[in-house]
């Protein structure tokens, strides 16, 4: 962590501004670098008069919508038919279940792009099913940019108003990221034994659709 500090720490004092956006851009690409550290350091750094709260707030958000985008083409690369593919040869799951989830997202993909930026491990995630969607670019831009805005704007002004504690940011976000992971875990299990039910169900269906009938 304190290495990712030293680096973003770096990127502004020889960039300023930009150097938030770029590391935000990479912390899209790469979640290990996380935004909890890098924009509350950002806020500190425009506490000291380093920096300016509002370039640095509008080049933090153009990093988060250009990576954002990114993930969108590699979903958009993947594509709903090589899902099917990989669906149709994985265990539990079905290429049907792939048609499902588009159906779903094309009703709620708005709201998931628009909420998921504001859930830490999820904000990058979510530009995947949205290409493999094909959702709309510049409705998924805008949703990009609102969500994205707040969660810099919050993490900015937190990182502001703490000064030197900053780094309590990262504390708060990560109890909030393990509810959030904790719900996440527990749908996942849900999930899994539904489509271990769903398989014993079809398994059973076809066995008895496969037995001889007795004359």
């Amino acid at each position: 962590m304190q290495a990712i500090v030293d680096w973003v720490v770096g990127l502004m004092e020889i960039l300023g501004a930009p150097g938030v956006g770029i590391a935000i851009l990479l912390e899209n690409l790469f979640p290990p670098i996380p935004s909890e550290v890098v924009l509350p350091l950002a806020g500190f750094t425009v506490a000291q008069g380093s920096l300016q709260m509002l370039p640095t707030f509008i080049w933090a958000t153009a990093g988060s919508v250009v990576g954002a985008y990114v993930l969108y083409g590699v979903g958009a690369w993947l594509g709903a038919e090589r899902l099917r593919r990989i669906a149709d040869w994985m265990w539990l799951v079905e290429p049907e279940d792939v048609d499902k989830a588009l159906h779903w997202f094309d009703k709620y993909g708005a709201a998931s792009v628009f909420f998921g930026r504001l859930i830490p491990g999820v904000r990058s995630l979510i530009s995947i099913p949205a290409g493999i969607d094909r959702m709309n670019l510049v409705t998924f831009g805008l949703w990009t940019l609102v969500g994205s805005s707040l969660w810099n704007a919050l993490l900015l002004y937190l990182g502001f108003i703490l000064g030197d504690q900053y780094t309590k940011v990262a504390d708060y976000v990560d109890q909030y990221s393990n509810v959030v992971y904790v719900i996440i875990a527990v749908a996942l299990v849900a999930f899994f034994i539904y489509l271990v039910m769903r398989k014993q169900k079809r398994d059973k269906a076809r066995a008895l659709a496969a037995e001889p009938i007795e004359s």
